[in-house]
């Protein structure tokens, strides 16, 4: 391979604001994972946001870049798996595999799609250097004619548009609004962007924690607090963690739970957590981690008897997407009345009113 920018490369980043900015040029912000893709003729490369190799588990894509992208370029995008209930990250996490026979059954069972959104390099040309809104003009014109399951994404300087895309596509799982400065430069590994993400407050079960990773026997400090809520069947999900904490609060929380922890003899809802069977019939903490099968995915269980407010985006099923933030103690609740009824339902999205053809 031999293209003016090579891999490995960390793509651009964004920080999160409160609202929109104006001025900008404004994108979907897709959940799926962030690739760069290389392609110089018959060899192809997509780099992950930790510049590893994810090539081998989307071999229906490896074929689309050959048949649809220019013969040698470099792009940024998101490879996503779309229904037409709208993108689906938990199936797109099953596409990590190392069988190679699964990770080719999965293919035609779960296809893929990759979304581009910026242009890092054409031909022989370096274009990380340009302007945004240069670099979308040419990414415009080399992919005029692509096809499914390749896709350009939307893009609009229009700030009333931005805004309909936070509240529309929520529906569709979408992660909310990207903001690029329009002069701005392709700056690797960099948070220049702009992000925009849905933001509520759920009133959660306190059921256990786990150690941080830096706590020894001389000094105990309190990992992550493990969160639940009940379902219909009056089972207790879990349904995420959070774990924003300072030194000092975590070496707090370890003396403040301490009172909360099973005594020898006590049950918890999730004390079959170990057992492989017990997590096909509800939500439970500990299974093995997709990513790191050696991470430690044990944890302390609490008496389930505290309850705590959190902030979080939005859901992934029965769970949080991503790590929720704490907000305040809910002594005023009782933990039987944390259920999955007081969640927000976004209104449903269609992606293929989006992009034609994505989940269609």
């Amino acid at each position: 391979m031999n293209l003016p920018v090579m891999p490995p490369v960390a793509p651009m980043l964004a920080k999160s604001v409160q609202t929109i900015p104006p001025g900008a040029s404004y994108e979907p912000k897709w959940d799926g994972f962030r690739c760069i893709c290389f392609r110089d003729g018959d060899e192809v490369e997509f780099g992950s946001r930790n510049e590893k190799p994810m090539t081998r588990y989307f071999p229906e894509l490896v074929r689309a870049v050959k048949a649809e992208l220019p013969e040698r370029c470099v792009l940024d995008g998101e490879i996503v798996i779309a229904t037409g209930a709208g993108l689906d990250f938990e199936a797109l996490q099953q596409r990590i595999h190392p069988a190679v026979s699964r990770v080719t059954l999965l293919a035609e069972q779960t296809p893929a799609s990759f979304i581009v959104f910026d242009l890092l390099a054409l031909g022989d040309e370096d274009h990380t250097g340009r302007p945004f809104t240069e670099r979308r003009a040419a990414l415009e014109t080399a992919l005029a004619d692509v096809k499914a399951p390749i896709h350009l994404t939307p893009a609009t300087t229009d700030l009333e548009v931005a805004g309909r895309w936070l509240v529309e596509l929520e529906g569709a799982h979408l992660d909310g609004v990207i903001a690029k400065p329009l002069a701005g430069m392709y700056q690797p590994d960099k948070r220049v962007m702009f992000k925009i993400k849905h933001v509520r407050t759920a009133d959660c079960v306190l059921a256990g924690f786990r150690w941080h990773k830096s706590s020894t026997e001389a000094r105990r400090l309190v990992g992550s607090l493990l969160l639940g809520l009940y379902n219909d069947d009056h089972q207790l999900q879990h349904v995420g963690a959070v774990g924003a904490f300072t030194a000092k609060r975590r070496a707090e929380l370890v003396d403040e739970l301490s009172p909360l922890v099973l005594r020898d003899g006590d049950g918890h809802p999730w004390q079959d957590w170990a057992t492989a069977e017990a997590h096909q019939a509800q939500r439970l903490p500990g299974n093995v981690n997709r990513w790191n099968a050696t991470k430690d995915q044990s944890f302390v269980p609490l008496r389930p008897q505290r309850v705590l407010e959190v902030k979080y985006e939005h859901m992934e099923g029965t769970r949080f997407r991503h790590l929720a933030h704490f907000v305040r103690w809910r002594d005023d609740r009782t933990p039987e009345s944390c259920t999955y009824e007081q969640l927000d339902q976004p209104l449903t999205s269609a992606l293929d009113g989006l992009v034609p053809g994505l989940g269609a």
